[in-house]
C-alpha cells in the first residue's frame, strides 16, 4: 500500500464506503478483507457506534461513517497541502491545486486559467470541479477544493473573498440584432423580443422571477434552458434575446459572434463573481499564487470585454 499520512482506520472506512462492501474495498486498496473488517470493527467497539450498516447488498454508512468520511477528505486535503509544501521546501515548484467554476465558466475563463497557471507551473496538478454557487461554501469549508470562482457569493465567516467584481445584467444578442447598437436597454424593451431563458436550475432565473416577476406574468419565456451553451446559440443566431452577464458570455463576445448590452432599469440589481477560499484553511505557496493568477486571468478578461463594448458603442465601461 502506498505510503499515507492518513490514519489506516479512515483510509479503510474511506475505501469501503466508495467499493460499498469490505471485499470490493479489498480488491481497491490491496488490502486483505479480514484487515480490514477487523480495523473497523476494533473502532467501532471502542466508539459504541456502528459505522456502517451490514446490507444484504454490502455496506452503507451510517450517519456515524459519514462523520468519518467527511473527516477523511479534510485528512486528504492536509496531507496533499503537506506534500506540496514539501516538494516547494526541496524546490520543486509542483502541487495540487482543487478549483471549483460555474458551468458557464467552462468554455470561458477556465481554459484562460489553466493556459496561464501551467505557464508557470508546469508541474501542477490541477482538477477543475463544476459546481453551483450554493455548493462552494460547504465544499471549501470540508477541504473538497481549494479555489472556487462563483456567483453571488453570501458572506459567511467561514470564507474568504480574494477578489470580486460586480456584473451589470444585461442582454446579449447578435451583431445584427436591433438591440446590438443601442448603448443600453431595459427589460421590458428587451422582451419585446423572443427571449432565451435559462431554468430554474440557474440562480439568474431565480433572481429574474423574484425582482421582476411581471416578465413571467402571461407565462414563461418562449425558451427555457439549463443549458447556457444553448441560451448563447440562440442568441447568436440572432433569434432570440438572452439575459445573462458578460462574464457568461465573454468568449462569444471577444470573438464578435454577441454583443453584450446593459439593463439600465433602475430595478436591475447587478449579480456579482468572486475568487474565495476558506478562512479555515491555509493555503500552501503554489496555491497562493494560482489564486493570483486566476484574480489576474478574471480581471483581465473582464477588461477586454467592457474595452470592446466601449470601442464599439462609445459608450462608457459599466
Amino acid at each position: 500500500m502506498a505510503l499515507h499520512l492518513v490514519p489506516r482506520g479512515i483510509l479503510y472506512i474511506e475505501a469501503v464506503a466508495a467499493a460499498g462492501s469490505i471485499q470490493a474495498a479489498s480488491r481497491e486498496i490491496g488490502i486483505s478483507a479480514s484487515a480490514i473488517d477487523r480495523q473497523i470493527v476494533l473502532l467501532e467497539d471502542k466508539l459504541g457506534v456502528q459505522l456502517f450498516e451490514r446490507q444484504t447488498g454490502g455496506m452503507a454508512l451510517s450517519p456515524a461513517g459519514e462523520s468519518f468520511l467527511v473527516l477523511a477528505r479534510r485528512w486528504r486535503a492536509d496531507e496533499r497541502r503537506i506534500w506540496s509544501d514539501i516538494k516547494q521546501m526541496q524546490g520543486s515548484e509542483v502541487g495540487h491545486v482543487r478549483l471549483a467554476a460555474m458551468d458557464s465558466m467552462v468554455n470561458g475563463v477556465v481554459p484562460r486559467i489553466l493556459s496561464a497557471v501551467f505557464e508557470r507551473f508546469p508541474k501542477l496538478q490541477i482538477d477543475v470541479e463544476v459546481m453551483p454557487p450554493d455548493g462552494v461554501p460547504d465544499a471549501l469549508t470540508e477541504g473538497e477544493i481549494d479555489l472556487a470562482i462563483a456567483f453571488n457569493v453570501r458572506p459567511n465567516r467561514d470564507l474568504h473573498t480574494v477578489w470580486s467584481e460586480t456584473l451589470p445584467l444585461g442582454c446579449v444578442v447578435s451583431p445584427g440584432h436591433p438591440l446590438a447598437s443601442e448603448p443600453d436597454t431595459t427589460l421590458k424593451e428587451a422582451t419585446r423580443h423572443a427571449i432565451v431563458l435559462q431554468s430554474h436550475a440557474l440562480a439568474i432565473r431565480r433572481i429574474l422571477e423574484a425582482r421582476h416577476g411581471w416578465m413571467f406574468s402571461e407565462g414563461g419565456p418562449p425558451v427555457a434552458t439549463n443549458s447556457l451553451q444553448l441560451v448563447k446559440h440562440l442568441a447568436a443566431a440572432g433569434t432570440h434575446v438572452a439575459i445573462t452577464s458578460e462574464l457568461d458570455a465573454a468568449p462569444e463576445i471577444l470573438d464578435g459572434h454577441l454583443v453584450f448590452v446593459p439593463v439600465s432599469d433602475r430595478t436591475a440589481s447587478p449579480q456579482s463573481v468572486a475568487l474565495v477560499i476558506s478562512t479555515r484553511r491555509s493555503l500552501p505557496r503554489v496555491s497562493r499564487i494560482a489564486s493570483e493568477i486566476v484574480e489576474r486571468v478574471l480581471s483581465d478578461m473582464l477588461a477586454e470585454v467592457r474595452a470592446r463594448r466601449m470601442a464599439a458603442t462609445g459608450a462608457a465601461p459599466t
